[in-house]
């Protein structure tokens, strides 16, 4: 927590203690402070586990209960990378059908590999993105955003929730409007940053391990898990077309 200008500064804005600027540390001591921080996002996430079980047996019901089901993921910036790597994984891994997973991108697929100015302000294109999604009750939109203050985040949520989807919301800071909105919220609440405001560190860490889970143990739940083992894995290459053998002969 910081203060400027008599305003206190909480959550994903807020600075450490000037004791741990990193600028001003000998490099071990600079990374220790950030490592602590990624420990620190571990720790969030453990503390909404609740939360977590929750958005698990109700993505479970959505997509167990229809054959054209979706995961969709939205966000911006570094939350949507976050996402659109957690649903690229599902297919090789699980063998989730690809036309099962969509992404809902502030940008466009130019703003995963740069940024796109004002793209996260842009609330009229999530809409828009939802309509040409024809998102509808039998979807689930997981939507990511540290601050929980994106317009474009927020917007696709509200919009998914008209059409009847199931939405999840996702931010690190709390009493957020994208956690208001959301019919599951889960708040990771990571604090101050080790370098101020940049959520690609511990916020974008809680966030990869909260995705890590909801997806993973929905799969689960799926049953494209048997035995601890990727039962249902799509081999792509020699090294996994031999695990994928090794899991065969292990199951049967």
């Amino acid at each position: 927590m910081s203060k400027k200008n008599d305003t206190i500064i909480t959550g994903t804005e807020a600075r450490l203690d000037s004791s741990c600027w990193i600028d001003r540390l000998s490099v071990d001591a600079a990374l220790s402070v950030q490592l602590e921080s990624q420990a620190g996002a571990a720790k969030a996430v453990q503390r909404v586990l609740p939360d977590i079980v929750s958005a698990c047996h109700a993505m479970h019901d959505r997509l167990a209960g229809s054959p054209a089901g979706r995961l969709i993921y939205s966000g911006a910036g570094t939350s949507a990378r976050i996402g659109v790597q957690d649903g690229a994984e599902l297919l090789p891994t699980f063998n989730w059908p690809q036309d099962r997973v969509a992404f809902m991108i502030a940008g466009g697929r130019k703003a995963l590999f740069e940024a796109v100015e004002n793209a996260e302000d842009d609330s009229a294109a999530a809409e828009v993105a939802c309509n040409a999604l024809t998102i509808g009750p039998d979807d689930c939109l997981i939507a990511v955003g540290a601050s929980g203050r994106t317009p474009y985040t927020i917007a696709s949520v509200i919009r998914a929730r008209q059409r009847g989807a199931l939405t999840i919301g996702i931010s690190n800071n709390p009493d957020t409007r994208l956690l208001r909105v959301a019919d599951i919220s889960i708040c990771l609440d990571t604090g101050a940053e080790a370098l101020a405001g940049s959520t690609r560190l511990a916020a974008g860490t809680a966030q990869k391990i909260c995705l890590n889970l909801l997806s993973t143990q929905v799969m689960v739940m799926l049953g494209r898990v048997k035995n601890g083992l990727m039962s249902e894995m799509v081999p792509r290459n020699e090294k996994l077309r031999q695990r994928k053998s090794e899991i065969d002969q292990a199951l049967s």
